[in-house]
């Protein structure tokens, strides 16, 4: 009877309309209460009543109510609707109390058990106490149930497998966990495409010592005049795969291969990857290729020629055996097979010097970090961490790629107007404008319509890396745009190239066999087909995928290493990379592990301390004690393994003491 009363509806809605809504995302603090943060300025209090409505991260809708304690006013956030919830599809380990089954999601604010429904083909005594499995959010409190629950689809693996980070990330990120088990074709495609015979040219190939998979084949010549002749041959499995076939669709799925410490997982058959397209050395094998004159001065001549042909790699070189005969020819143990192989490395050598200056010049140099190499037992652990720098057979290679495929790129632009481009647009001006507010702090003029040119661009980085430190460099960072792949041509500011498209790895990525496809129809004098965006959007997300994945292994392989060390007061250098209210993240020189200072593990007075995201820099009664890319020494204070994150501490300076 109330509930139709015209006039209780007028005095709810009259209560409504001056009830105050906001949305933001709920952040959990360990004490049990919560902040619903709207904005970076602005957040509200959430009680620890509401707290069991929301989970950390879930975005809602609440009401704001003013509550007055010990005679203070103020606004707290009462949830009222889910707008985006947290968890969806998560992963968790297995609890079991009293007969029921709980899962606790892998997250480090997330640590409540969340009761569970089991699926219909998954068996209760299958999951044991500890074990990995994908769980789906099916009721929350927010939608008028009572509780969360989730129900489990999919077992991973036990928690006394050893190999659980493998599989519990892929198993994360919804990647495959296994090579493609496809049938694989034997015979080549009739694309009606003439190849050019050279399988009598002394083709040769420089990988690591264990790669199979290989793409790339050397051949170069002195034509006279300063000038070199180069010939990239490439692997090419699109002369197997039909653009309608499973194949096709499984690697459009995949993306990439996803490499990971001690595991890779195939985008391609093995047969086709490891085998029939692989170019090992004295194997007839179909490739696609670029015929490319480079003058005396590194610029390459505008006449270059890509066509299909055969050809036998006459040898598979490893980087670091090149790299000693190259650094050091008396020294090496190492010597080239011949005298052929010997005058191709010389010439690759020079190929590499002349464009190397030539990029400089005109182009841009990305200063690479060294990689790191886990070595690992059979059970998994880690017996050591191997730093591999990039070295001269590295940058050959390098060079030689990043020339034929901006080669590619030019091309596809000129005739298609399209494929799958890497494009790189530096700064938008919102950023651009904070980024010359940033760098006039520090006595650098320049304006955002200069820095959002390519040319701009090319002489502020150049400006940035002629500075005695790499803190400017750092510090611009920040305001720079992500790069994009992107159907139409563009600029890729990082290069400091007009246009870039990538095909020099159709073993290993999607997108080089799509422009693989585009090439051939250039070949051929037929049009075409041009990538959609959805396309390039997915394949976007799969790498994205793939580098986290990649880095939340490392992460749990990096903290089975420092099990050991834990406590053992030995010393690292490490390079500041980053700084932020709470504290200091570093990653250690000697091999590439990512830790965190606390803050009160730098100075026991909170407010002598300043720890600034936006300067860079960690003071102590306003001197500068650190800035973001210094080196300093620490020592390893501890491991987390709930938040996959190692604890250092900073070997304390003599000055603050």
């Amino acid at each position: 009877m109330l509930q139709n009363n015209p006039a209780l509806i007028h005095l709810k809605n009259t209560l409504r309309s001056h009830t105050e809504y906001v949305e933001g995302i709920v952040k959990k603090n360990e004490k049990g209460f919560g902040f619903l943060e709207v904005n970076t300025q602005k957040s509200y209090f959430i009680p620890p009543q509401c707290m069991k409505k929301v989970m950390h991260g879930d975005r809602v809708v609440a009401v704001i109510q003013n509550h007055v304690q010990n005679d203070k006013e103020r606004k707290v956030a009462h949830p009222e609707k889910i707008i985006q919830p947290f968890l969806t599809r998560f992963i968790g380990q297995v609890q079991k109390k009293n007969k029921k089954i709980f899962i606790i999601p892998d997250q480090p604010m997330l640590k409540q058990a969340i009761p569970c429904n089991i699926s219909k083909n998954i068996t209760q005594s299958t999951l044991q106490e500890g074990d990995w499995a994908v769980a789906e959010m099916h009721h929350h409190p927010l939608n008028g149930n009572h509780i969360f629950c989730a129900e489990i689809t999919e077992f991973i693996t036990t928690n006394t497998n050893n190999f659980a980070p493998w599989w519990v990330t892929l198993a994360r990120y919804n990647l495959a966990r296994t090579d493609p088990e496809l049938e694989t074709p034997q015979k080549m495609l009739d694309e009606q495409l003439v190849r050019h015979d050279l399988t009598e040219t002394p083709f040769i190939t420089i990988d690591s010592a264990h790669t199979e998979d290989i793409d790339d084949a050397l051949y170069i010549e002195d034509i006279g005049n300063g000038r070199l002749q180069l010939i990239v041959a490439i692997a090419d499995p699109t002369a197997y795969i039909s653009i309608d076939s499973m194949i096709d669709e499984v690697a459009s799925e995949r993306s990439f291969t996803n490499y990971l410490p001690g595991l890779h997982i195939s985008m391609l058959p093995r047969q086709l990857s490891n085998n029939l397209c692989s170019l090992r050395p004295q194997k007839k094998r179909p490739v696609l290729a670029c015929r490319v004159i480079i003058a005396s001065n590194g610029v390459p001549d505008t006449n270059v020629q890509f066509f299909a042909a055969w050809i036998t790699s006459r040898c598979q070189l490893v980087y670091n055996h090149v790299s000693d005969w190259l650094e050091d020819n008396q020294k090496s143990h190492w010597q080239p097979p011949d005298v052929i192989i010997a005058q191709q490395l010389t010439l690759l050598n020079r190929l590499c010097i002349t464009r190397n200056q030539w990029r400089q010049k005109n182009a841009l140099l990305c200063k690479g970090r060294p990689e790191f190499r886990f070595l690992l037992g059979k059970k998994g652990e880690v017996l050591d961490i191997i730093s591999e720098p990039r070295r001269v057979a590295n940058h050959i290679i390098e060079e030689a790629m990043i020339l034929a495929n901006t080669c590619a790129a030019r091309l596809l632009r000129d005739k298609f107007g399209f494929g799958i481009y890497n494009v790189h647009l530096g700064f938008d001006q919102t950023h651009a404008a904070k980024a010359v507010a940033m760098l006039a702090n520090y006595g650098i003029s320049t304006d955002s319509i200069t820095i959002t040119t390519l040319d701009g661009f090319r002489i502020l980085r150049r400006q940035l890396d002629s500075q005695p430190t790499q803190f400017l460099s750092s510090r611009i960072r920040r305001f720079q745009l992500l790069s994009e792949l992107k159907t139409t041509p563009g600029p890729h500011f990082g290069l400091g190239l007009e246009v870039y498209a990538t095909w020099t790895s159709p073993i290993r990525k999607y997108g080089d066999m799509v422009n693989h496809r585009l090439l051939k129809a250039i070949i051929k004098g037929e049009d075409g087909i041009c990538p959609t965006d959805t396309l390039t959007l997915k394949i976007s997300e799969r790498r994205r995928q793939h580098r986290m994945a990649e880095r939340e292994v490392n992460d749990w392989l990096y903290l089975r290493f420092f099990q050991k060390i834990v406590g053992s007061l030995k010393k690292f250098n490490a390079e500041v990379i980053d700084i932020s209210r709470g504290g200091v993240r570093i990653r250690l020189q000697e091999n590439g592990a990512v830790a965190f200072i606390p803050s009160s593990f730098i100075h026991h007075i909170r407010k002598e301390l300043i720890c600034s995201h936006d300067h860079g820099v960690v003071k102590i009664k306003n001197i500068v004690l650190y800035r973001v890319t210094d080196i300093i020494e620490v020592t390893i204070e501890a491991i987390r393994m709930d938040t996959r994150s190692i604890i250092a501490r900073p070997v304390p300076s003599c000055y603050f003491l």
